[in-house]
């Protein structure tokens, strides 16, 4: 969430607006705002006529005492402070009451984009580098259903008649190739850029993902346990940026750096009927992610590196891509500063988004009250969390598929994954 203190003073408060404001017009939001700013006065107002009652309660107290020392008939007074502390507790209910709702809606605001991510909608988003040669147009090229289909690496229909639709079923040679993506993935970020590997569990808590900013806006875009109100996870970032929660790490042990896999499990893949053939848009689909903890001047430099490392697994895997400076309309909920990366894929004709790298400042460590102590008696801060994508492998699949495809209708496994698959090309009909 954003700090709370921006609702405290009318400057803090207009400049919070304005930058918000550049994710694009939403009445919706503004008058949210101007609630919380009003919320905010009438909690301050609450509070100190509680204080004040609180004050006087004490002085008539005191006076009760002295005039009980002196022999004095002290019913009037003691009648006096029982509606003093009547009102008293009243306020502080108020209060209370205002505190509660301050802070359920503070959570359906989003975060304030970073100054250098452009304002408006998805038409502003930038691109800022790219690497490879997207391959051209071929009568040979196909897209990823038709390739898979034949080389027996999908089926979609078993995978619908299990789960439907949105839940693929990879076979033989598919599955061996997304098993050896996850551990390749797993590996290069362990091994060679210096990550913790965790696994955490793939259901989480609503506190959990109240945590990271799905909940309580994205409620309906997840799938839920009714019975033991647990969530199955959208993403690794979840349960991994919650490892911390509520703690005070030590600011010589910054950054913290985890590699984590998980199946994602999301409702929103595929509505209204966008990009729903093969694997384009799915319900459940499997993705590495990368988190960082960070100091918070760090954690700029720690968003570039973050990125850098996933664009080494695509160009590992000998995908060319490009790197997306996003738009504030077009960020997510909770990010602060975000790079897409887009992977093109021949066979559909189009650049997918494959990745996902973002900063959130300390919007999400305000939410999980995770802080960082510098040194001993420093007073703690607010840590700077970062994650992405490396990779979301539902895409990174159709891209791997549509690149390598042979004109002979077979496809050239990247080298980095040989040693995981044991072959080096997938001919038609492989099982």
């Amino acid at each position: 969430m954003i700090d709370p203190r921006v609702f405290r003073d009318a400057d803090a408060y207009g400049a919070a607006c304005q930058r918000l404001a550049r994710r694009g017009p939403d009445p919706e939001l503004a008058a949210l705002l101007a609630r919380l700013f009003e919320d905010a006065e009438r909690r301050r107002r609450a509070i100190a006529e509680g204080d004040a009652l609180k004050a006087e309660l004490n002085a008539k107290s005191r006076q009760v005492g002295e005039q009980k020392k002196k022999g004095e008939d002290t019913s009037a007074l003691l009648a006096e402070l029982g509606g003093l502390s009547q009102r008293a507790e009243a306020a502080q209910a108020a209060a209370g009451a205002l505190d509660a709702a301050f802070a359920a809606a503070l959570l359906e605001v989003p975060n304030i984009p970073a100054d250098d991510a452009p304002a408006g909608d998805a038409s502003h988003n930038e691109i800022v580098r790219a690497w490879g040669t997207p391959a051209p147009a071929e009568p040979w090229r196909r897209p990823h259903w038709d390739v898979a289909k034949a080389l027996g690496l999908l089926d979609f229909e078993r995978g619908t008649k299990l789960s439907g639709a949105g839940f693929p079923l990879y076979t033989g040679l598919g599955a061996r190739l997304e098993r050896a993506l996850i551990t390749y993935l797993l590996q290069l970020q362990a091994l060679e850029h210096g990550y913790i590997e965790v696994s955490p569990p793939f259901l989480v808590t609503r506190e959990t993902m109240t945590g990271t900013g799905q909940l309580p806006k994205f409620e309906a875009d997840l799938y839920r346990i009714d019975s033991d109100d647990l969530f199955l996870v959208p993403t690794a970032e979840v349960p991994v940026t919650n490892l911390y929660r509520g703690e005070i790490l030590s600011g010589a042990e910054l950054p913290r750096r985890y590699v984590a896999y998980t199946p994602c499990f999301r409702r929103e893949a595929g509505a209204h009927g966008a990009d729903t053939r093969g694997i384009l848009r799915v319900h459940q689909f499997d993705k590495v992610e990368l988190v960082w903890f960070t100091l918070p001047e760090a954690s700029l430099a720690a968003h570039e590196e973050l990125t850098r490392h996933a664009e080494t697994a695509l160009q590992r895997l000998e995908i060319p891509y490009r790197v997306v400076r996003i738009a504030a309309g077009d960020m997510g909920f909770a990010n602060h500063r975000q790079y897409d990366l887009e992977a093109w894929a021949p066979g559909v004709g189009k650049w997918l988004e494959v990745s996902s790298c973002s900063t959130y400042a300390d919007f999400q460590a305000r939410r999980m009250d995770i802080r960082l102590r510098r040194h001993q008696g420093a007073k703690p801060e607010f840590v700077h969390t970062l994650n992405g994508s490396a990779l979301g492998l539902a895409r990174t699949l159709i891209a791997l598929l549509e690149t390598h495809l042979e004109p002979d209708g077979s496809m050239r496994v990247p080298r980095v994954l040989v040693p995981y698959m044991g072959v080096e090309r997938i001919g038609p009909g492989a099982a």
